[in-house]
């Protein structure tokens, strides 16, 4: 994937995740793109609270992913890296 390719999409998923970032935060949380590999994986990295979060698991599957995956249908996985 071509370097400008990448930045289109991290700024799309990006987007998508402004949607559930006011949730994170008012947690005391939040969540970074830290990578979107050729496979379409997008890697993430949780911030604040949500890197102990018992509920994580659960917000990744039910927001994080379905958030990413209706915007930018492109993407195949959502995987947190911590």
């Amino acid at each position: 994937m071509l370097t400008e390719e990448k930045s289109v999409l991290i700024e799309q998923i990006n987007n998508a995740l402004n949607d559930v970032r006011p949730h994170l935060k008012s947690d005391g949380g939040d969540i970074e793109v830290v990578d979107v590999t050729d496979d379409m994986t997008v890697k993430v990295k949780w911030l604040g609270n949500c890197q102990n979060c018992n509920m994580s698991l659960m917000t990744m599957r039910a927001g994080i992913e379905v958030a990413i995956k209706t915007k930018v249908p492109s993407v195949q996985n959502v995987e947190a890296i911590n």
